[in-house]
Order: C-alpha cells, then sequence, then structure tokens
C-alpha cells in the first residue's frame, strides 16, 4: 500500500487556509476546513471560537486521515486521483466523493468504494478520469443554493485541484 496521505493533506490545506466564520457558510466556523461541528464531533465536547481558532494542521491531520481519506480509501487510488478524491470529501462529503468517481468510470453511484470501482479508476485513464470528475464535480456545486457567493472561489479551487492532480499522475 502507498501513503500519499501526508502530501495530499499539504495540498488540501493550501486550499483550506485558515480561521473563517462566514455568514453564508452552512459550515459555520471553520479552521483548516474543518467545521466547528465536525470539530466537536471529533473530540467528543463542544468546543468555542478560541479553540477553534488555534486548531492546527497537526490537530486536524489525523481527522482527515479518519474521516476522508480512509473512506475514500486514499491508499488504493492511484496518485493524484488520490488526492483530488480526498479534496472533494472534505468539501462535499466522502459519500459525494465517491458518488462523482463511480460515475466517471460508470460503476454504480452507491457510495461505496468497493473493488469494482477500483478496478474500473486503475483501468481508466488517469488524465481523462480526473478531467471528467473535475466537471461534474464543478457541476454538482453549480447547483448549490449558495453557488453565488461562493462559485468563484469554488471553480478556482477545483482548477487548482485538477492541475496539481495531473501533475501527480504517473501516466500523464
Amino acid at each position: 500500500m502507498r501513503q500519499n496521505f501526508a502530501e495530499a493533506l499539504q495540498h488540501v490545506l493550501k486550499h483550506e487556509g485558515g480561521f473563517v466564520h462566514h455568514k453564508d457558510d452552512p459550515g459555520g466556523m471553520t479552521n483548516l476546513g474543518c467545521t466547528k461541528a465536525v470539530w466537536e464531533e471529533w473530540c467528543g465536547h463542544p468546543v468555542d471560537e478560541k479553540v477553534m481558532r488555534n486548531l492546527t494542521p497537526a490537530d486536524v491531520a489525523p481527522l482527515y486521515k479518519r474521516k476522508y481519506w480512509d473512506k475514500v480509501k486514499g491508499d488504493d487510488l492511484p496518485h493524484g486521483i488520490d488526492y483530488c478524491v480526498f479534496d472533494t470529501a472534505i468539501n462535499s462529503g466522502p459519500g459525494r466523493a465517491i458518488k462523482l468517481l463511480q460515475g466517471v468510470v460508470g460503476t454504480e453511484q452507491d457510495g461505496d468504494l468497493g473493488p469494482k470501482t477500483l478496478a474500473a479508476v486503475k483501468s481508466f485513464g488517469d488524465k481523462d478520469l480526473l478531467q471528467d470528475y473535475s466537471k461534474r464535480r464543478l457541476s454538482f456545486m453549480m447547483d448549490l443554493k449558495n453557488w453565488p457567493t461562493f462559485g468563484k472561489g469554488w471553480t478556482d479551487r477545483v482548477k487548482k485541484v485538477e492541475t496539481t492532480a495531473l501533475s501527480l499522475c504517473s501516466s500523464v
């Protein structure tokens, strides 16, 4: 098994940035891409703004590994595709990230990344997969009610993730 988690997390955190609390973001208070609700679930108790502001990459890494990377089977995905699917999982949830991948490779879109989907991913060309995946990801985002507020940033993120993922792929 390959371990690209640390590298993928570094790329993700470039997009997630630091502390934000935007009035139109349904995630509410967020730091390093981790919402207050997700952090409270992870640590098992309520937290305040000070705790959220003080989160570090070392704090959130175990959460991201277990809740997102492991759920999308990042270690089993080809390099580059692992990062792209992981980034989507953090942004839109692991189930959505997997369903988008399944839609690209033509397997049942059940949100469970099993052996059939993994085999289909590995037989697909990395460049074609990433380009189609990015289109589908952006299309999903465009249908969200807060697209007018966040659409420009989301578009930029999807394009940058695709570019980085393509550069990481061994077959490109």
